[in-house]
């Protein structure tokens, strides 16, 4: 555990590394994009031959689909009951989360379902399966162009790897998937260059929520997670940890609504310790 000045150091400097973002002015400062320099793809290209098409009658999903109530039942969720979502499940997940409705240009933009600035979405989706009927358990990635999942290989010991993923997070172990989110740095660089590091906070936020809300649509639980092994996430789906690396995760299982007792055995210590 690291002295209490050491974390502190830590801390302070955490935030005048968030507010220099906010606050530092360049007005001279021009972007690779007002440079005219080459813009970067707007996606990662598929990182094998072993991409299938997924699903879309999202028509066919039983969900929730009144906006009151996935507001009002959305919550974090710990406890999974370790059962097998469907592959069409998955796919309105993926698609939720960073499907493409259009694009802008020739190639200039893509339009999805959650907003980014300046349209770049500046991430890439990986996924740990476990229990997802019809697939192979081991790591994907999704390929929102073709609305696509190419397998990229099998993980021995699935729920030790992402344990140890998860800085021994064990009950994630539980979930039926696990989305692991990777940042590409200078697709948001080209267009906002220094300060496209504020952006891309924002925008992790509006994954995170959409995967949230996709979740209580479907039944299903999921609880967003900042605490990763940054290498160990990358060195699963071989990012290098440069030009691309991890900065998002969250576990989806499924969950029961009755069984509330292990959910709020993870506030227990609220309790004990009077806060």
């Amino acid at each position: 555990m690291l002295r209490p000045d050491i974390q502190k150091r830590l801390i302070d400097e955490g935030r005048r590394f968030l507010k220099s973002f906010v606050t530092t002015p360049y007005d001279d400062f021009e972007s690779d994009q007002q440079l005219k320099l080459p813009q970067p793809p707007l996606v990662k290209a598929a990182m094998t031959e072993r991409a299938f098409p997924l699903p879309r009658n999202f028509e066919d999903l039983e969900m929730i689909d009144d906006l009151v109530s996935l507001l009002t039942e959305r919550k974090s969720s710990r406890v999974y009951t370790q059962q097998s979502i469907s592959l069409l499940q998955l796919s309105f997940l993926l698609w939720a989360t960073q499907g493409i409705k259009d694009i802008r240009g020739k190639s200039y933009a893509t339009l999805r379902t959650v907003p980014s600035g300046g349209a770049r979405h500046a991430f890439e989706t990986y996924l740990l399966v476990q229990n997802v009927e019809g697939l192979q358990p081991g790591a994907y990635h999704y390929l929102p162009f073709d609305h696509q999942l190419e397998f990229l290989h099998s993980v021995e010991d699935l729920p030790d790897t992402i344990t140890r993923s998860l800085v021994g997070q064990s009950w994630a172990a539980k979930a039926s998937v696990t989305f692991y989110w990777s940042f590409v740095p200078y697709r948001a660089e080209w267009r906002y260059g220094i300060w496209a590091h504020r952006v891309v906070l924002i925008d992790a936020g509006h994954l995170a929520q959409n995967l949230y809300l996709a979740c209580t649509a479907l039944g299903l639980g999921t609880c967003a997670v900042a605490a990763f092994d940054v290498e160990v996430c990358d060195s699963i789906f071989g990012l290098d940890g440069e030009e691309e690396f991890t900065v998002y995760t969250c576990p989806v299982g499924t969950i029961s609504k009755t069984d509330v007792r292990a959910e709020k055995a993870f506030y227990q210590f609220v309790e004990d310790e009077g806060l």
